[in-house]
């Protein structure tokens, strides 16, 4: 999956280095819904067992890094000064600290998605399931990369981290400008630059300048049923339009 996997390179540092949820969770979760659709296609089942297998996945990283958020595990984000990269690689040992957090997480992860397809007692909502998917399809995504995204929802696996559904749209754009120039750098770009950073404003705009999913709801999910009966209701319908309406 070439291109699903180069598009997620926006997710570097949390986000392009906005430092929240470690790159490594982002795509953890991503490749949890690829293999639940190469299981059991798509749907409401498959939705849901992305959403249990990324749940899952939040406490695997956690349970090993400490922290789920890259700024709390390097103490880096965007407006990181020299001697805060210098203190990174010299005191953390750099980005050879992150490769080996990722061969290490690598096979724990790859385990918490075989065992969350596994699992023979689901409960499936009867409404939609999660708001990441809801936003894919909003967007035209195919029903693979609606699963795929499933897994994002509340913040990441429910965990009430920075809004899943801006990162689906920056997968989303980022698959588009890969699929019609394949050798554009996503991290170099300009007008790729210069639309996250406008993206990100109408985020803000419709989530009350709240960047967090949980300080947007007003609190964390307690489960999958309870996030599907917050979307039956018409919430995060605002974010949903305003950011489904930033992918051509």
């Amino acid at each position: 999956m070439n291109l699903e996997e180069q598009a997620t390179l926006p997710f570097v540092g949390g986000i392009r280095q906005y430092g929240y949820q470690c790159g490594q969770v982002w795509g953890t979760v991503l490749a949890a819904g690829a293999r639940v659709h190469q299981q059991i296609g798509g749907g409401q089942e498959a939705q849901t067992r992305t959403l249990m297998a990324s749940e899952r996945l939040v406490d695997v990283f956690r349970e090993e890094s400490g922290e789920i958020n890259c700024h709390e595990i390097t103490s880096l984000n965007k407006d990181s000064t020299n001697m805060d990269m210098v203190k990174f690689f010299l005191l953390k040992g750099g980005s050879i600290g992150c490769f080996r957090m990722a061969s290490h997480y690598a096979p724990l992860a790859y385990d918490a998605i075989e065992e969350s397809l596994a699992i023979e007692d689901v409960t499936i909502p009867s409404t939609a399931v999660s708001c990441t998917a809801l936003l894919a399809k909003q967007t035209g995504a195919s029903e693979k990369h609606q699963t795929m995204s499933a897994g994002l929802a509340g913040g990441i696996g429910l965990s009430g981290e920075a809004c899943g559904a801006l990162g689906t749209t920056v997968w989303i754009k980022a698959m588009q400008l890969k699929r019609d120039d394949p050798e554009l750098d996503l991290w170099k770009d300009e007008a790729f630059g210069a639309w996250f950073e406008a993206t990100v404003e109408t985020f803000l705009a419709a989530s009350d300048y709240e960047f967090e999913c949980a300080a947007i709801v007003g609190r964390k999910f307690e489960n999958i049923q309870d996030h599907a009966g917050f979307l039956q209701q018409g919430g995060c319908s605002r974010i949903i339009e305003a950011l489904s309406a930033t992918v051509e």
